[in-house]
């Protein structure tokens, strides 16, 4: 099959999923939000973990949007706790109309996702319930977590990779998880597509704190060094200030305390520590070993090689990526 196919029927599918009418300034947001596009990763995983196991891969439609959904709830929100004034190179809902509206809207857009979600078959209703609200919980628990990490100084390795495991990793594990439910696959598949996606979430995350460092901007599609200018904790800044001593590690915590400074000499003063401290080939390392681990998670899946090969090649993809 073409892999397209999955791609314009997911398309079709948000297109036509109705959130709600009146009072237009609750129910707007969420159309104008959904139709910012995106990657669409997660649906897609999804409808391509659902046919490894079955033709009628269709009926993952609903709950596929579902997890777009959610996760575009859980961007709505951060936004607002961010103050974040562009999403996607739009304004953000909160910028567009306010802060009320947004988080009011956002819960609404909860709401819909679990309406979509009630599209799957009873005698697997309960069990995906429960799975998506454990996933919704921790993908919270991430987010306030990386709050948390802004006001410390202290933050290990372990730590941010537990945070970003939550805040943006499960939910990928969760929508292959999802498909194989929906398909009925075996307990010990459905297992591996969760700590599949997992892995490469994680391995995705830590790719994007590497292209925020090298990235090239018209590549990755937003200003390189954009975390270096706001002292974001991510796994670069963490190694760099576990490995940084004498005159280096004093250069590094002079540039974190400055309130004033120049943003581009900030940014090139902060790359070339983490050049000579070899913070790139550490985090590419540690890339390399999390998406290793996703695609044997995914390999170990029992499922048909022509079908495992479409899912393995859409991963590769995000791995690949460069924005």
């Amino acid at each position: 099959m073409n892999p397209a196919v999955f791609a314009d029927a997911l398309i079709n599918q948000i297109k036509t999923t109705q959130y709600g009418e009146h009072p237009p300034e609750l129910y707007d947001p969420i159309r104008y939000i959904m139709d910012l596009g995106g990657k669409r990763l997660r649906p897609l995983m999804t409808l391509l973990a659902t046919y490894l196991f079955t033709d009628d891969w269709q009926k993952a439609l609903k709950p596929a949007v579902a997890v777009e959904v959610f996760h575009n709830f859980t961007l709505m929100h951060d936004d607002i706790m961010d103050q974040a004034p562009l999403r996607r190179g739009q304004p953000t809902v909160h910028e567009k109309w306010n802060h009320n509206i947004a988080i009011l809207s956002g819960d609404v857009m909860l709401v819909n996702a679990y309406e979509l979600l009630l599209d799957v078959e009873t005698p697997i209703m309960k069990r995906v319930l429960a799975r998506f609200n454990r996933t919704a919980a921790e993908v919270c628990e991430g987010q306030q977590l990386d709050m948390n990490f802004e006001t410390r100084d202290d933050v290990t390795e372990a730590e941010y990779i537990e945070m970003i495991k939550l805040k943006t990793s499960v939910l990928l594990g969760f929508a292959l998880e999802l498909g194989g439910l929906i398909a009925r696959a075996d307990d010990t598949s459905v297992a591996h597509l969760r700590e599949g996606g997992i892995n490469i979430g994680i391995g995705f995350q830590l790719k994007d704190d590497l292209l925020d460092v090298y990235g090239d901007p018209i590549k990755f599609g937003k200003q390189v060094g954009g975390d270096i200018i706001a002292n974001k904790k991510t796994f670069m800044l963490i190694e760099a200030l576990e490995k940084a001593e004498g005159p280096i590690k004093t250069e590094l915590l002079d540039w974190l305390t400055r309130t004033e400074f120049d943003k581009a000499e900030k940014v090139e003063a902060v790359t070339r520590i983490y050049d000579e401290l070899g913070i790139r080939q550490i985090a590419e390392t540690r890339i390399d070993e999390y998406f290793a681990c996703g695609f044997t998670n995914l390999e170990l899946v029992v499922a048909e090689p022509d079908r495992k090969a479409m899912l393995l090649d859409f991963a590769t993809q995000l791995v690949q990526r460069e924005s």
